[in-house]
């Protein structure tokens, strides 16, 4: 019984995303942490990600990647600076440098960290340098959305070894990012740019000729290429609600 439900709310997640797909098409499938590249309305090419945690969950959202961003910086976000950095921080001042970090007031003026009262640091922010540590890796893919997540490279390529890769804070890493760079770039032209801006080490933006439409989905049921049924663990607990849903209209 509680397979077959599984099976009726994935049909009616399928129904909800059929007017959202294209043959042309970026999907990052949440719950199995992996994201695919569908071209001519096949898979052209897929890989694994590291998605958010059940704290931090990645939004379900259908937009278009815009632009690049070649050996970003970090601004950490405000929910991350007070939960994790701030602790750390007050732990140990030194973890800003060896983080390569620099705090900035609400101007973006650069501050001495010293002269901060850390106990009560107030409209703050923390950049984190661009560079073989930062948190975003050499490059981000950018799109627009209200909660501002984006596809981005990481330092911790060892997490996409993992069974379960819920593990970021609602942002999305993806493991061989350069490959999907080739396949975001419409021309050698732009492809050779994003080499040179990549070698250079300076943050700079390209922005993309085809805007390719991006879908981040959730769904814990698929039939794969053998057309085997295969189940995923709810993660996000996003099954429940549906079933009940469905269980109140019949």
């Amino acid at each position: 019984r509680q397979r077959l439900m599984q099976v009726r709310v994935n049909l009616e997640r399928l129904r909800w995303l059929e007017k959202y797909l294209e043959p042309n098409l970026l999907i990052v499938d949440i719950a199995g942490a992996r994201l695919l590249y569908v071209e001519n309305g096949q898979v052209a090419w897929r890989t694994r990600t590291q998605v958010g945690t059940v704290g931090r969950q990645t939004p379900l959202l259908k937009s278009r990647i815009t632009h690049l961003t070649m050996n970003p910086t970090w601004t950490v976000p405000p929910t991350i600076f007070r939960k994790d950095k701030l602790p750390a921080i007050r732990k140990d001042i030194g973890y800003l440098e060896r983080s390569r970090m620099q705090v900035l007031n609400g101007q973006g003026q650069v501050l001495d960290p010293y002269s901060v009262d850390w106990s009560a640091p107030g409209n703050i922010m923390l950049r984190q340098a661009a560079g073989p540590g930062n948190a975003l890796g050499r490059v981000a893919i950018r799109f627009a959305n209200p909660f501002s997540v984006y596809l981005h490279d990481t330092p911790s390529q060892h997490l996409f070894g993992r069974a379960t890769r819920t593990v970021s804070s609602g942002c999305v890493r993806v493991e061989g990012v350069f490959s999907l760079l080739d396949l975001l770039a419409a021309d050698d032209s732009t492809r050779q740019r994003i080499e040179q801006l990549l070698d250079s080490g300076e943050t700079r933006q390209v922005n993309l000729a085809r805007l390719t439409p991006v879908l981040l989905a959730y769904w814990t049921v698929e039939v794969d290429v053998d057309g085997r049924l295969r189940f995923r663990a709810d993660s996000y607990g996003l099954d429940q609600r549906v079933a009940e849903a469905l269980e109140r209209g019949g």
